[in-house]
C-alpha cells in the first residue's frame, strides 16, 4: 500500500494528494481554533443570563445587571446590552432592542468567522480528489495508447487503482469535516435562538402587561434556582 501511495505521489495525481493534505491540515487548525474560541466565548452558557432575567422581572434591576455580568457568554452580552440601555433610558425599549441586537450580531459574527473555510474544504476536497483521479486515468490510458494496446493488464489495473486513491483521499477529508461544519453551524443557530429569546425576555419583562410577562416567563428559570450570592 505504501509503495502504491508513493507511486501515486510521484505520478501526475501526486500534487492533488499534496493539496488535499494541505487543506486537511488547514481544516484541522480551523476546527481546533473554533473549539477553543467557542469555549472562551462561553457558547452554550445561559444560566446566569436566565437568572438575571428572572431578577429583572422581579424588579431588582441593578442586581439583575450585576448577575448578567458575572457570566461570559454571547447570551449574557445581549442581556447586558438590553438591561444597561433600559436602566439608562427606561422608556426607550426600541433603543434597548437595537443595542441588544447589535451585541448579538457582533457575537454571531465572531462565532461564524472562519467557518466558511470548513465549508470550502468540504465542497472542494471531493472535486480535488476526482481531478487527481481523472489526471491519473488520463496518464494510465495514455501509456496504454502509446504501447499500442500491448500492455500488461495487471500494470494497467495498478495504475487505475492508484489513480482512484485521490478520490478516496478527497472523500476521507470531506466527510469528517462535513459533520464538523454541521456541528458548528448548529451551535451558532442554537446560540442565535437563545439570544433572540433573551432579548425578548428582557424587553417583555419591562413591558408591564400580562401577555408579555407570560412570554418572558417561558424563557426564565425559577428564581429559586438562582445561584447563591446572586
Amino acid at each position: 500500500m505504501l509503495e502504491v501511495l508513493m507511486a501515486q505521489m510521484r505520478s501526475a495525481g501526486g500534487p492533488m494528494l499534496v493539496a488535499l493534505f494541505a487543506v486537511s491540515i488547514a481544516a484541522t487548525a480551523v476546527t481546533i481554533f473554533k473549539i477553543l474560541q467557542f469555549r472562551r466565548m462561553g457558547v452554550g452558557r445561559s444560566r446566569f443570563a436566565r437568572t438575571a432575567v428572572s431578577i429583572w422581572a422581579a424588579g431588582d434591576r441593578v442586581r439583575a445587571l450585576e448577575t448578567a455580568r458575572s457570566e461570559v457568554s454571547p447570551t449574557s452580552a445581549t442581556v447586558i446590552a438590553a438591561m444597561a440601555s433600559l436602566l439608562r433610558y427606561p422608556d426607550d425599549r426600541d433603543r434597548a432592542k437595537e443595542l441588544a441586537a447589535q451585541a448579538a450580531l457582533d457575537e454571531l459574527t465572531s462565532m461564524s468567522r472562519h467557518l466558511r473555510i470548513l465549508e470550502s474544504v468540504v465542497q472542494a476536497a471531493p472535486m480535488m480528489g476526482l481531478l487527481g483521479t481523472v489526471i491519473g486515468m488520463i496518464v494510465a490510458f495514455g501509456e496504454l495508447s502509446a504501447a499500442g494496446g500491448a500492455i500488461d493488464p495487471a500494470a494497467l489495473a495498478t495504475g487505475i487503482w492508484a489513480a482512484l486513491l485521490t478520490t478516496a483521499a478527497g472523500l476521507a477529508v470531506a466527510i469528517p469535516f462535513y459533520f464538523v461544519s454541521v456541528w458548528f453551524d448548529s451551535r451558532v443557530e442554537e446560540e442565535r435562538s437563545t439570544m433572540e429569546a433573551a432579548i425578548g425576555a428582557v424587553l417583555f419583562s419591562s413591558a408591564g402587561d400580562a401577555t408579555h410577562r407570560s412570554e418572558a416567563a417561558a424563557w426564565q428559570p425559577d428564581v429559586a434556582a438562582a445561584p447563591a450570592g446572586t
